[in-house]
């Protein structure tokens, strides 16, 4: 099993910046792309971005430009930075992880952007 633990969601006024932070625990050992999620209310949950173990990135393209996805292997985290934040940015954000064929996710946190 793994645990995901997400961190760093919070309200922030349009244009303005959050750092989200996702720590992996337990059976770690060959965890390879780790990502993010979102879903809005209403919406299906939609890929932000996912980095693989050598460090190869996606975005999906409504936040090119604006979120960068970093890991620290050492750490077992995975980092999502986000900038410019616009209030369709506004939803639940999950962590995953892909371990062997099984996919794990965090609890979610809420990031809202509004002013």
């Amino acid at each position: 099993q793994v645990q995901l633990v997400e961190s760093g969601g919070g309200l922030v006024q349009p244009g303005g910046s959050l750092r989200l932070s996702c720590a992996a625990s337990g059976s770690i050992g060959s965890i390879s792309t780790m990502g993010w999620y979102r879903q809005a209310p209403g919406k299906q949950r939609e890929l932000v971005a996912h980095i693989t173990s050598g460090g190869s990135t996606n975005y999906a393209d409504s936040v090119k430009g604006r979120f960068t996805i970093s890991r620290d292997n050492a750490k077992n985290t995975v980092y999502l930075q986000m900038n410019s934040l616009k209030p369709e940015d506004t939803a639940v954000y999950y962590c995953n992880a892909q371990r062997l064929i099984i996919f794990y996710w965090g609890q979610g946190t809420q990031v809202t952007v509004s002013s």
